[in-house]
């Protein structure tokens, strides 16, 4: 039977063939900044500017990069999916905004977005295409000195929890893309699926740290094997 409710859990490997640097591989980001420094609400409280930059430079690299054939794919997925009457939830561990520029919109950005600020002062978010600083101002509360890149650090809650474990209980389908299932929550919701009783595949590039509590999988490339994947549950349907 074909799925009608689809959860789609992304990580970096999505995002890597549109030149979007991953994290834990050995040139990833963290094998060239320390993660303590740039991504830990300590390392923001004592430099803030260096953090600033950091996520500066990340956000000023979002225009050099596009969305690769799996983000089109999913995007193309949803599509499909709502048009026979299922729900398609996509659930990302990335910042970058591929993903709506590939077509997905019913996105839950478990660690934030790098194209939004957030004001730790009274917790406005909002659109930000340009630079932060400590001198940037807030637009909602006027205030200075609180504005920092509405990402999710080391040390704090990935948001819409509640949200994606309520999607994963509810749907018949549950697939992981590009993730290495070693960062958790995200690593868990495979378990949480099959605790559910809800089939669980892979596409990955390789096999994955939980690789063993799937039950399928396809491995190589994100943007052959997922639009090969997409298209056999759209042509199911």
């Amino acid at each position: 039977m074909s799925p009608k409710n689809i959860v789609v859990l992304t990580g970096s490997g999505v995002s890597a063939e549109s030149g979007v640097a991953t994290f834990r591989d050995a040139d990833g980001v963290w094998a060239k900044y320390d993660y303590r420094e740039v991504a830990t609400p300590e390392g923001f409280a004592a430099n803030p500017a260096l953090v600033h930059e950091f996520y500066n430079n990340r956000r000023r690299g979002l225009s050099g990069v596009s969305p690769n054939a799996a983000h089109f794919a999913l995007g193309k997925l949803e599509a499909g999916i709502e048009k026979s009457g299922g729900q398609l939830t996509l659930v990302t561990q990335n910042v970058d905004d591929l993903h709506e520029r590939g077509g997905s919109k019913n996105l839950l950005h478990m660690h934030g977005e790098l194209s939004k600020s957030e004001c730790a002062v009274c917790g406005d978010v909002r659109k930000c295409d340009g630079d932060l600083s400590v001198e940037s101002i807030c637009v909602a509360c006027s205030q200075p000195g609180g504005m920092r890149p509405h990402v999710v650090w080391f040390g704090e809650m990935p948001r819409f929890m509640d949200e994606a474990l309520d999607a994963i209980a509810a749907a018949d389908l549950f697939i992981s893309v590009g993730t290495s299932g070693s960062v958790y929550p995200a690593a868990g919701f495979v378990a949480d699926a099959r605790s559910a009783g809800v089939a669980a595949t892979e596409l990955n590039l390789e096999p994955s740290e939980n690789a063993h509590l799937f039950t399928d999988s396809r491995y190589g490339p994100a943007t052959e094997i997922v639009p090969a994947w997409v298209g056999e549950v759209l042509n199911a349907h």
